[in-house]
């Protein structure tokens, strides 16, 4: 593994990884057991420290600096960085340390393709948001984001003095980054710069709610900085729509450099025809179990949506115990004590029926559904609980690489948790489900399309709301904004919901074929709490270090 080819554009279902790499599985797992000099993985740490001290960029006159000249002036560091890297000979390293290996690797590739061709400085005015008013739900914000965000959720109002002074210091970011803006945007991706004014305007509106925060009108100097960045931001968002009639050309990266990225960044060793075929057949798979599942339930009672807070509130409290209970009871998973309260900070508020998005619509028949995917709430519990010992995985990975892992494990544990028997008590909650792989499967099929410039943003978005059962993708439009735009803007994620599944579940195939003439075999809690502790990492790599298959190579 010395020098790393590129990897191999196939579509590895687990019988042919067991039999095209088989043979040197064998030598992966003595690798494993062999002992290692204790300097090599303590190098690759220190490398992997200099790497990210330099992926965050110098600053220019007080915000971050993305303009052409400093990535130039910057490009020969970062060749040194990666040619070290790639000096370094893992023969005879275990499989966790070339896992490690790996994710610097696959790091230093997202650094150099949004370098080459993303330039979400560029191209992407939503780059240049700073204001986050919500904590993300996988372990970074989704889609690309400048170093220097203000992230409110951290803030508690009335702020103290040192609370004030961290505010009044994000803050001071937003006008001078702005400006900059100016001068890196000359792209010419016309759907991402539209969508991107929406969310530049978006911003305006949560200053102001912060002026609006407890204690905070009082505040002179606090209340100056807010009015600055918000006239920063009005005339942002103004000079976008004034240079929005000159755009005109495609916002997809194109199929070649899409399935190099997945590959080379993301780690999903699939090519943009590969998720187009898994996707069609989660799609078509999903609609058929959906009708199964309705003819199968034909004579049972239709679910009864929460019709007042009181209902919703008492249907909530009951399905987060129950998951809780079930995930223990049933040995699905070792259900740690951090499990029940992060999850019941997230289960959510009653939603009047005319208001209500495509998850608000299952959430107020059965949360269960929602709630299961919920479990990337128990993953960022158990990163600041049970930090990874490992360094390299302890914090969020860069460029949302862990979008197979940590989107494709909620949004699989959907469907096994009911396929081990979360709904025995009441088969129509099964509907749920299936209209919510169909919908994720529809708006991943879209977001391909957009990337390949094969349709706009808007077309694509067509096939999202089509194609989602019910209707339930055509009460509430901003969703469907929202997430084709994401999708858009971070080539891989809109697909990695359903392909990571697919990952996950060849994962689970492999690990249970190994172990089926073992005793006591195959264990569910124990295939659950292994992936666990892998960390939020690729799930290919995570099949890699359970089984000793590289899917890579």
């Amino acid at each position: 593994m010395k020098n790393p080819k590129y990897f191999l554009s196939v579509f590895l279902f687990a019988g042919f990884l067991s039999v095209a790499q088989g043979p040197s599985a064998p030598s992966e797992t003595m690798d494993s057991n062999k002992k290692n000099d204790p300097n090599i993985h303590t190098d690759l740490v220190e490398l992997f420290r200099e790497w990210r001290d330099f992926e965050r960029p110098p600053i220019r006159e007080g915000a971050p600096d993305y303009t052409a000249e400093t990535f130039d002036m910057r490009q020969p560091e970062f060749k040194a960085l990666q040619n070290r890297l790639l000096a370094i000979d893992t023969v005879g390293w275990s499989i966790p340390d070339k896992v490690d290996w790996t994710v610097i690797w696959a790091e230093m590739n997202g650094y150099d393709f949004n370098h080459r061709v993303l330039k979400p400085w560029v191209r992407d005015p939503a780059f240049y948001k700073s204001v986050y008013t919500y904590k993300s739900d996988v372990p970074a914000h989704e889609g690309p984001t400048h170093h220097m965000t203000t992230e409110i959720w951290t803030y508690d109002f009335p702020l103290s003095v040192a609370e004030k002074k961290r505010l009044l210091a994000d803050l001071s970011v937003i006008s001078p980054l702005n400006e900059q803006a100016r001068i890196n945007l000359t792209g010419n991706a016309r759907d991402l710069w539209i969508a991107g004014i929406r969310d530049v305007k978006t911003q305006v509106n949560d200053l102001k709610e912060i002026q609006a925060q407890p204690g905070v009108a009082k505040d002179k100097q606090l209340m100056k900085v807010l009015d600055i960045a918000i006239v920063s931001t009005e005339e942002f968002a103004n000079w976008l729509e004034t240079e929005a009639k000159n755009k005109s050309g495609p916002s997809g990266i194109g199929k070649e450099n899409y399935t190099w990225y997945l590959q080379n960044v993301h780690l999903v060793p699939l090519t943009w025809e590969d998720e187009v075929m898994i996707l069609k057949r989660e799609l078509a798979r999903a609609w058929s179990a959906l009708k199964l599942e309705e003819h199968r339930n034909r004579d049972l009672p239709p679910l009864v949506d929460a019709g007042t807070p009181e209902e919703f509130t008492a249907m909530a409290d009951r399905a987060v115990k129950g998951l809780i209970r079930f995930l223990d009871e049933q040995e699905i998973v070792t259900v740690k004590d951090y499990f029940e309260p992060a999850l019941e900070a997230q289960k959510g508020s009653f939603i009047p029926k005319e208001k209500r998005n495509f998850f608000y619509i299952g959430m107020h028949y059965d949360p269960r559904p929602l709630y299961s995917h919920f479990y990337h709430w128990f993953e960022l519990a158990r990163m600041e609980q049970e930090p990874n010992p490992r360094e390299i995985r302890r914090d969020p990975l860069l460029y949302n690489i862990f979008d197979s892992r940590n989107e494709g494990t909620a949004t699989a544990v959907e469907e096994m948790f009911m396929q081990a028997g979360l709904y025995d008590d009441d088969p129509r909650v099964r509907e749920i489900v299936y209209i919510m792989i169909a919908q994720r499967a529809a708006r991943g099929l879209g977001s391909l399309y957009a990337h390949a410039n094969e349709m706009t943003m808007e077309e694509a978005g067509g096939i999202h709301s089509e194609y989602t059962p019910r209707g339930w993708m055509k009460t509430e439009k901003e969703l469907l904004i929202f997430e084709q735009h994401l999708y858009l803007r971070q080539p891989g994620y809109g697909t990695s919901y359903i392909t990571g599944k697919y990952l996950l579940e060849n994962t689970m195939a492999e690990y249970a074929r190994l172990q089926q003439n073992e005793q006591p075999g195959f264990q569910l809690q124990d295939f659950f709490d292994q992936i666990n502790a892998i960390g939020n990492i690729p799930i290919a790599l995570g099949q890699w270090q359970m089984t000793g298959v590289n899917p890579f190579f």
